[in-house]
């Protein structure tokens, strides 16, 4: 699908603002974790035996994904409900993500695992594999976990979401077409 001129126009400015603001979000973060005692860096599935990935990544890493991702959600911000509607999705994805960061860090591993299904079968109901509600996981998850892991996690949790409406429930209703039909 090719943008029209005018499209692409009207999404840059917003797009390059956004990527700025969570460029100058990532640097603050890394700024403050340099002076606290240097970058973290986090195991793969909090297993010391896997490799660890540095949160320094994100200054790369998270605007990037910005840029990506903004592109995505800006051609469908046409209207003010549109708008409203994308907003509303990447807070509430970031309040998500911060929700399970906050789970994690306070050790309540049952609670993580119960908001990590929560949101897994958010996905069922809600289309989150869109790239709002990608961009605003890992947002609100950057902070205690760096770029990285988020990325990981929420691309797995949109890939789940998008099986199922989009593979799983249109092959459901295919199928139940087909049964309703071969009664008749």
């Amino acid at each position: 699908m090719s943008l029209s001129p005018a499209t692409v126009a009207e999404t840059r400015r917003p797009r390059v603002l956004l990527t700025i603001v969570v460029a100058l979000l990532e640097l603050a973060h890394l700024a403050w974790q340099w002076t606290h005692g240097g970058i973290l860096s986090h195991h793969l599935l909090a297993n010391p035996d896997l490799p660890s990935v540095s949160n320094g990544w994100g200054i790369v890493a998270l605007p990037a994904l910005t840029w990506f991702l903004a592109g995505r959600f800006l051609r469908r911000a046409t209207s003010g409900a549109a708008t409203r509607a994308i907003v509303t999705a990447a807070l509430g994805a970031a309040c998500a993500g911060i929700g399970l960061s906050l789970a994690f860090s306070l050790g309540t591993s049952d609670h993580a695992a119960l908001v990590l299904l929560a949101l897994l079968l958010s996905g069922i109901a809600w289309p989150t594999y869109r790239a709002e509600y990608l961009l605003g996981f890992v947002v609100g998850m950057a902070w205690t976990f760096g770029p990285i892991l988020p990325i990981l996690i929420g691309s797995v949790l949109a890939l789940s979401s998008f099986l199922v409406r989009r593979v799983a429930w249109p092959a459901m209703r295919w199928t139940m077409a087909r049964l309703t039909a071969a009664r008749t």
